[in-house]
């Protein structure tokens, strides 16, 4: 585009507000950034900002404009770090996303990977958003659920967690414990604050106790495990957790939709790269003395 140059510019001082504070992030004079301001309002026959004794301020048709800059700067910054995990050698930036609920299993890896190879930098990122590996907002994302069917995408089957209907024995101690035949009638439980929540836990929770039963609502699983914990109800928590402590208590038996597999998701333009094989290999190696039973 002829005009990239002007519409940058014209992005920069919509962010500082100021053709001074523009110059200086650009590095050139402030002469050069009122004259591409210029050239483009003419060009676009419009006016983009309303000038004021104390700076810039966008228009409509301006703040229009600079939305389209903004998502480009932001797609550039992407295809940086897309570029940036392409070299030869197991340094630079390595982002790996998951789920907050197995970060407790993933940063001691990360942390010792990062011990093996001193010039990576590690970016963690959790969250229940899925990144986009397309445009380099990960180099490798591991995933819980259903397989990822992304095309661009190389996805491999990693480890299952198994999740069982736990309460704490402090629960019992408050409320006492229901006979089985009544214990989803009466029972109190912990579930996510979206009641529609993907999660199979969910949807089993949903099809089997009332909404009002769901007592105690959460955003997180690790919230979950804290609730349950504290006695406020049964949950759903891994049985690699409940193992830890001998006051978590089963009370149903084993369902197989209550596993949830995992996936490791790389994009295919980056799979192949040393920085990621190296983490993937080592990922591998590692996760293999985990235990969900």
């Amino acid at each position: 585009m002829e005009n990239w140059d002007e519409i940058r510019t014209a992005f920069q001082v919509a962010k500082m507000g100021t053709v001074s504070g523009a110059a200086q992030v650009l590095g050139v004079h402030h002469a050069t950034v009122i004259r591409h301001i210029d050239s483009l309002e003419q060009t676009l026959g419009v006016k983009l900002f309303q000038r004021h004794a104390r700076g810039y301020t966008s228009t409509e048709a301006g703040t229009d404009l600079l939305k389209v800059a903004q998502a480009t700067d932001d797609q550039f910054s992407q295809l940086v770090n897309r570029i940036k995990g392409r070299g030869e050698d197991v340094s630079g930036e390595l982002i790996v996303t998951s789920l907050p609920g197995i970060s407790r299993m993933i940063a001691p890896i990360l942390a010792d990977f990062q011990t093996l190879h001193p010039h990576v930098i590690v970016r963690y990122l959790t969250g229940e958003r899925v990144f986009r590996l397309e445009y380099g907002e990960a180099h490798v994302a591991i995933r819980t659920g259903a397989a990822p069917q992304e095309p661009d995408n190389v996805v491999q089957p990693f480890v299952e967690q198994k999740f069982g209907l736990f309460v704490h024995q402090s629960y019992i101690d408050r409320f006492g414990m229901p006979a089985p035949e009544d214990l989803l009638t009466q029972m109190r439980f912990v579930g996510f604050d979206d009641l529609a929540h993907r999660a199979p836990t969910m949807r089993w929770l949903s099809e089997n106790v009332t909404p009002e039963q769901v007592s105690f609502r959460v955003s997180t699983l690790e919230a979950t495990i804290e609730a349950v914990m504290a006695g406020a109800g049964a949950g759903f928590i891994s049985y690699e957790f409940a193992a830890r402590d001998e006051n978590i208590i089963q009370i149903l038996p084993d369902d197989a939709e209550w596993t949830a597999p995992n996936w490791i998701v790389t994009h295919v333009d980056l799979h192949r790269t040393p920085k990621v094989q190296a983490f993937l290999s080592y990922l591998k190696e590692r996760s293999k003395e985990w235990s969900f039973d």
